[in-house]
């Protein structure tokens, strides 16, 4: 830890409480603490305590993940799982953060990271799971199979007028079995595939209002946004490291004719009320590795074409 007290970091948090904590009794607040301790502490054992850093807030805790970005997911699920009728309610939020001690010396966290966590736990119904576009977006990156554990929810404002897009964990990965499997499906195709080499080229993803890149090096992302520089995208969030990867979005100048693309399976249904607006589209996914299933055809004043992805 002394070696990172300094840095700056981009690290998934978890942020936790106990719903209705402060309006209990002295006694039943011990109680609740108690066991919340308890399965938070048996949740993180999947963790090594160097990849982690945990600060209690009284009411609950914040969770900071030093290692791989999905660990934040991982605990979340296996704490549910284990929770019984312990009203909690949870958030995970990517972001920036810093690492310092508190005034006991401990190890504490502080930064927009951590801020957007607790204000992405505080919109939770008690039992449920919200994550930020910026934690699912990644996750969308690191796995596919990832994109079908979260279901989009609507914006909501804090009390500072800040937007938060927001992702529900759904009802059909709230299960340890389930966890175990995604974990154990993870290890196996990590030590399946070889470690990618440094200079291999950055990935493109498709974000629907912006591009991923996604990259085993910062060179090879440096060099996919000189590339989409130069066909006129901007860079929106800068170069940053994600656990082992490097990653950074731009904007599409295209977004004024921008159609809509709806995941059903492997297909994407693309549709707009023009035809450019969908075959601009349709290019954007044929640049991805999409394959044309079907053209754009005019169906009650909609254009509508099918790829496939590949």
């Amino acid at each position: 830890m002394a070696q990172t007290a300094t840095r700056t970091l981009v690290c998934s948090v978890l942020f936790v409480d106990i719903v209705g904590y402060s309006k209990k009794g002295v006694g039943d607040q011990v109680r609740l603490k108690h066991s919340f301790n308890q399965l938070l502490g048996g949740a993180l054992e999947q963790v090594p305590p160097r990849e982690r850093v945990v600060v209690d807030t009284g009411d609950g805790a914040a969770i900071t993940f030093l290692g791989d970005p999905e660990g934040a997911l991982f605990v979340a699920l296996e704490f549910l799982d284990k929770v019984g009728e312990l009203p909690v309610r949870l958030g995970i939020n990517l972001g920036p953060v810093s690492l310092m001690k508190d005034i006991n010396g401990l190890d504490n966290v502080v930064g927009d990271g951590i801020n957007a966590a607790e204000r992405v736990m505080s919109f939770a119904a008690p039992g449920q799971v919200l994550v930020s576009r910026s934690f699912f977006e990644v996750m969308s990156l690191l796995s596919s199979d990832y994109v079908a554990l979260f279901k989009q929810e609507a914006t909501r404002t804090d009390k500072h007028d800040r937007a938060h897009d927001l992702y529900a964990v759904t009802d059909a990965v709230r299960v340890g079995r389930r966890v175990q499997e995604a974990q154990a499906r993870l290890r196996t195709e990590r030590r399946a595939v070889a470690p990618p080499e440094s200079n291999a080229p950055a990935r493109l993803f498709d974000a629907g209002t912006h591009y991923i890149i996604s990259g085993h090096s910062q060179a090879s992302v440096q060099d996919a946004v000189k590339k989409l520089a130069s066909q006129g995208r901007r860079l929106v969030s800068p170069i940053a490291q994600v656990g082992s990867k490097w990653i950074a979005s731009v904007d599409n100048p295209r977004l004024a004719v921008q159609a809509r693309v709806e995941a059903l399976g492997f297909k994407r249904v693309i549709t707009a009320p023009t035809l450019e607006a969908v075959q601009l589209k349709v290019q954007d996914l044929l640049e991805l590795g999409a394959t044309l299933v079907q053209d754009a055809e005019l169906a009650d004043g909609v254009w509508t074409a099918v790829c496939e992805k590949t």
